[in-house]
């Protein structure tokens, strides 16, 4: 089962703009790229490196560590086989952000 949770206020995330969250024990990235927005893991799965701070390339964002680089998208490296993010579902409503969570099993 899923669960909805707030992570920010609508206004708070412009464009260009990132921010770090943490939710039920997890870091989560929030982006918002060109008005469109993004969460992922803020753990790099080749060896979970911090993605708070990669270098934006337009919709890609790099890993600081070793330069891997992930299509915020699909989550997943660019090209067959590579590595994917862990991403959530993220939208505004009621003047809120909110991205859904997959309860633990």
């Amino acid at each position: 089962m899923a669960s909805n949770v707030t992570v920010a206020l609508s206004g708070e995330l412009g464009a260009g703009d990132r921010k770090l969250v943490f939710v039920n024990g997890r870091s989560i990235v929030l982006l918002n790229i060109e008005g469109r927005l993004h969460a992922v893991d803020n753990s790099c799965p080749h060896n979970g490196a911090s993605l708070a701070s990669g270098r934006l390339d337009g919709n890609v964002l790099q890993c600081p560590a070793h330069g891997l680089r992930f299509d915020l998208a699909t989550g997943c490296m660019p090209g067959a086989g590579g590595l994917c993010l862990k991403t959530y579902a993220i939208h505004e409503t009621d003047g809120h952000i909110v991205i859904q969570l997959e309860d633990a099993a």
